[in-house]
């Protein structure tokens, strides 16, 4: 459990980031697709170079409207370019703060369709393909995203979710259903233990399923996000 890796979505207007800093390894900002702007990236990236947290980049699809959690149908071409300037943004914050990229993460409903949309998940990794050399990707066990940027070279680090229940095809279940988000910090560290420990996931049918993970997201948008985190600092 030492090597635990605790990462956050920040910069999506919760504005909870000064609480979760203290007790997070990285996090992901949210650079305009879903949420955020120049004025809310600057200020969580002064607040992760103080906390000494590596800093991400958070790309969606280009929908505020719907917090980047609904599936677009959008042109690739389109998609690619909006992902490139969503990091670009970043990234022209980070220089004026003196900081670097660490990862990219994708948001949302992208991050769960290039889970199992082979051809989505080419178009992401093409836009992203300037920063191959440089950067991590987060990513699921056992996805599309993960096979094909394993395939291109890119230097993937798999990600779970600590507050999310899973289905059997390790998907998450459904924000709509009122078990998606697991809240009690202590059924979250036990979650997180078995994946670490096992390397099996207990989905919402009970069935242990192969997983790999070596960081853990926890929303910042879950309502008690920072009891869990710290709950989980103090536990490692």
């Amino acid at each position: 459990m030492n090597k635990i890796n605790i990462n956050c979505d920040v910069g999506e207007g919760i504005n909870n980031e000064a609480d979760l800093m203290p007790y997070i390894n990285s996090c992901n900002i949210a650079c305009g697709g879903h949420a955020g702007n120049v004025e809310s990236m600057n200020l969580v990236v002064e607040l992760a170079i103080k906390n000494n947290v590596k800093i991400g980049a958070h790309p969606s699809y280009p929908d505020k409207e719907n917090f980047g959690r609904k599936t677009m149908v959008i042109e690739s071409n389109t998609l690619k370019i909006s992902i490139q300037n969503q990091v670009n943004s970043l990234l022209e914050v980070l220089s004026k703060n003196g900081a670097k990229l660490n990862h990219i993460k994708p948001h949302g409903a992208l991050y769960n369709d290039i889970a199992k949309n082979k051809e989505l998940a080419i178009v992401f990794l093409d836009a992203i393909l300037p920063f191959k050399n440089s950067i991590k990707l987060y990513v699921p066990f056992n996805s599309e995203i993960e096979k094909n940027a394993i395939k291109e070279g890119f230097l993937v680090v798999y990600e779970a979710f600590a507050d999310r229940n899973y289905n059997n095809d390790l998907s998450l279940v459904s924000r709509q259903n009122n078990n998606a988000i697991i809240s009690n910090p202590a059924i979250i560290f036990k979650h997180v233990s078995e994946m670490l420990d096992t390397n099996k996931v207990t989905t919402i049918l009970g069935e242990k399923v192969p997983i790999k993970a070596s960081t853990f997201c926890v929303h910042s948008d879950t309502n008690n996000a920072v009891q869990i985190v710290k709950y989980l600092h103090q536990k490692i």
